[in-house]
């Protein structure tokens, strides 16, 4: 359905949706399914209403960076495919892909998620590597807190692979039952404000009008790890503490979808 960008903003300053839902309120269906993938080690599909993201976990034994010799490593790549949405062409990642990755990596890396001297095999020579590919299918809005959830979930449904002891080789076809060491679950989640007023979930055409946004993950005890500012529009003090507030509350909402 395409829907008049004026009405969405005039209705947002009435604290009005287009589909009847309240500012703080996400899209339905919500569910997670894990393990969908038998060739990686973790992996995990999310939807979100229309929205649908699926997340990968690939763990490959490589040499440490030189700096932390004594710790493993993670790299986030997200992929905005063009059956996902008409916006997106193939190719090279866009701006969109980018800053979709750095979010959700930042999230996780500066919570500390992973115990990342465990992941070292041998210091300064073999160490465990973390690889996360996002993969969009759907794209109806509000990708950060779905590639957020898709991303957690197939982190904790993570295995790592068998290793022959003798020579070293990975058998990629094989899991053991030794999950990942993760120490937290940061979760991310957007809050928009649109015409004065802030909500939490945006369809496309919201996520088209909106004036500013504000990502922030926490984790289970509600600290805050990361966040990241997006739009033109300024944010008072007032307006961010709202939002952090908001994230909090909803990150909650998000965390009992996932334990479920």
């Amino acid at each position: 359905m395409i829907v008049n960008q004026t009405t969405i903003k005039e209705l947002a300053g009435k604290k009005m949706r287009i589909d009847g839902r309240k500012f703080t309120e996400y899209r339905t269906p919500i569910t997670v399914e894990t393990n969908i993938s038998w060739t990686a080690e973790g992996s995990a599909r999310v939807q979100l209403g229309e929205t649908v993201v699926m997340a990968g976990v690939k763990l490959s034994l490589e040499k440490p960076y030189n700096d932390t010799p004594d710790q493993g490593g993670i790299m986030i790549n997200a992929e905005l495919t063009p059956l996902s949405s008409s916006e997106y062409e193939s190719g090279p990642p866009g701006i969109k892909a980018i800053e979709l990755s750095r979010v959700t990596d930042r999230g996780i890396r500066e919570a500390k998620a992973i115990d990342m001297k465990q992941l070292c095999v041998v210091p300064g020579e073999k160490a465990w590597f973390v690889i996360i590919d996002i993969v969009t299918i759907n794209d109806a809005g509000n990708l950060f807190d779905v590639a957020g959830l898709a991303t957690l979930a197939a982190l904790k449904a993570a295995r790592f692979p068998v290793v022959d002891e003798e020579t070293g080789a990975i058998d990629y076809k094989k899991k053991t039952d030794k999950p990942l060491p993760l120490t937290k679950e940061p979760l991310p989640v957007t809050v928009y404000k649109i015409n004065g007023n802030l909500l939490v979930d945006p369809t496309a055409e919201e996520e088209k009008v909106y004036d500013a946004r504000l990502t922030v993950a926490t984790d289970e005890k509600g600290t805050i790890s990361a966040m990241q500012k997006g739009g033109e529009a300024p944010l008072s003090t007032d307006e961010i503490s709202q939002m952090m507030d908001m994230a909090q509350e909803k990150a909650t909402f998000l965390r009992g979808v996932l334990d479920k």
